[in-house]
């Protein structure tokens, strides 16, 4: 790819960015959220096209107008979010979009013999007659691959594609990318995880704001230095977590189940205890009951048995303006949606819960817009939040400043305990190390921290404690001085800690 740009109204997505890869080689992109990686390998799958610029395939120039126009090229991309039917076995959903052999006929035994044949020369273990739904994550990943490489896949595209991943199973994939770079394959990895990326490519390209910062071989590469590429700045990875002295119990539940989005049981009789003074990380895949644990804690989604305790007081089914009142604070998951409203400015972002308080009203009545601005500004200072101003809408800041938004807004009253769910999910780099050291502060500070997230370098790096969440009930809690990679990965598979 040769001097590629990509324009969205009002963005420069995409500018002038060159790229290449060779076959037998994994060529990672590297680069935060909204850097320009998957806009542009979208272009080269032909979601997208270039405004400017050249995509030159095995030595031709090429203009690839659809997804179509990409696999008949021999170019394939496994997406974040799997494309598959889950009511279908694994032959029909390969087969799905394809001429049978036999014209009008279906041909399905055809297909199960190449994809038995695919699975065995790639150890991919899938099983071709097995429904989608029945099969787990990591396994519906390996269709998307043997559909890649059933359809001619030469040169495969795989978009972050650890994200769901327990770390048993990224082993797993790894084994199998290598295989196929033996095969002659060429294949790009996008990621934004350091570790992941030194693991597995040959080269490494990052990206920032949308320009190439440069390209280099993977054994030249740091975590630190790549690190530094992504933000433009040393950024610290490993973090001090000086000891702190464990105090009494803030937050307990009791055998606490609720209800799913879907009506069954998304948490199942969950036990647990956060003490002032230390994180608890709750590690699992994404929809393990995590998101239902979170909001269950928050007030925001109703108990159906079990109980709830904010210091030694019974809180099961209290609103969450309650529970504020009592020292609470909740880091949402989706911050969009239950963290912020998008329309409002940042100074009213910032007083959304407290805007009652008697140092920002006057009798009581009308609010003191005076004393919102001077409380708003001091957060934006303490924060380092980077906003125009306090009354701009808060949608036209980027993830990571909404992110810190969040957290002023939360930490200002000092809470007792914070619910931390999915804190760093989609800021970059920088704006996580931010995030990380507010969190150990107030560890310091002598907060309990129930922290809830999906990214277990985070879990590792931050927590006192860890426990693994798998189909809603918690599987263990284990010092993080005894946890390892292999124990909590086995964990996210459903192993018991009697079974370890």
């Amino acid at each position: 790819m040769r001097g590629i740009v990509k324009r969205f109204p009002g963005v420069l997505a995409v500018n002038h960015v060159d790229f290449d890869v060779q076959a037998s080689e994994i060529h990672a992109l590297l680069g935060e959220n909204g850097a320009g990686k998957s806009t542009l390998m979208k272009m080269l799958y032909g979601l997208y096209h270039p405004d400017e610029g050249r995509i030159i395939l095995d030595g031709n120039e090429v203009r690839i107008h659809s997804p179509h126009d990409a696999i008949q090229r021999g170019i394939g991309m496994i997406h974040q979010h799997f494309m598959l039917v889950p009511s279908l076995t694994v032959a029909e959903n390969i087969a799905l979009g394809m001429r049978s052999t036999r014209g009008l006929i279906l041909d399905l035994d055809v297909v199960s013999r190449r994809v038995q044949e695919l699975s065995e020369q790639y150890n991919l273990r899938v099983d071709p007659q097995t429904p989608i739904w029945q099969l787990a994550v990591g396994e519906q990943q390996r269709v998307e691959i043997i559909r890649a490489l059933y359809r001619g896949a030469s040169l495969l595209i795989l978009d972050e594609p650890t994200a769901v991943l327990t770390p048993q199973e990224v082993d797993d994939l790894f084994r199998v990318l290598r295989q196929m770079t033996a095969d002659g394959h060429a294949l790009i990895f996008i990621s934004h995880k350091l570790h992941e990326v030194l693991a597995i490519s040959h080269r490494i390209t990052v990206l920032r704001d949308g320009q190439k910062v440069g390209t280099i071989p993977t054994g030249e590469a740091t975590r630190v230095k790549l690190a530094e590429m992504m933000v433009g700045r040393p950024v610290v990875l490993e973090y001090d977590r000086p000891p702190v002295e464990r105090g009494p119990e803030r937050l307990r539940l009791v055998s606490v189940s609720a209800r799913s989005d879907r009506g069954d049981l998304g948490l199942k009789e969950v036990s647990l205890s956060v003490h002032a003074g230390e994180i608890l990380g709750i590690a699992g895949v994404s929809g393990n009951g995590q998101r239902e644990l979170a909001q269950v804690i928050a007030g925001l989604r109703p108990v159906t048995s079990g109980s709830i305790e904010l210091d030694g007081r019974d809180v099961t089914g209290a609103l969450p303006t309650t529970l504020i009142g009592l020292g609470l604070c909740y880091i949402p998951e989706e911050r969009m949606v239950d963290g912020v409203i998008k329309e409002f400015t940042v100074a009213e972002n910032f007083v959304l819960q407290d805007h009652g308080r008697a140092n920002y009203t006057r009798a009581g009545i009308f609010l003191n817009f005076g004393a919102i601005t001077r409380a708003c500004r001091q957060a934006i200072r303490a924060y380092e939040i980077k906003t125009p101003g306090t009354d701009v809408p808060v949608k036209t800041l980027s993830g990571g400043n909404i992110q810190k938004l969040i957290l002023a807004r939360e930490l200002t009253r000092s809470p007792q305990v914070i619910v931390a769910a999915q804190p760093t999910r989609g800021v970059d780099i920088g704006a996580t190390e931010y995030i990380h050291r507010r969190l150990l502060e107030q560890r310091s500070q002598g907060a309990a921290i129930l922290l809830i997230s999906e990214d277990l370098d985070e879990i590792m790096a931050l927590s006192d404690r860890i426990g693994v969440m798998y189909e809603g009930r918690m599987v263990g809690i284990i010092p993080r001085a005894s946890a390892d990679v292999n124990t909590v990965g086995a964990m996210m598979a459903g192993a018991t800690l009697e079974q370890l």
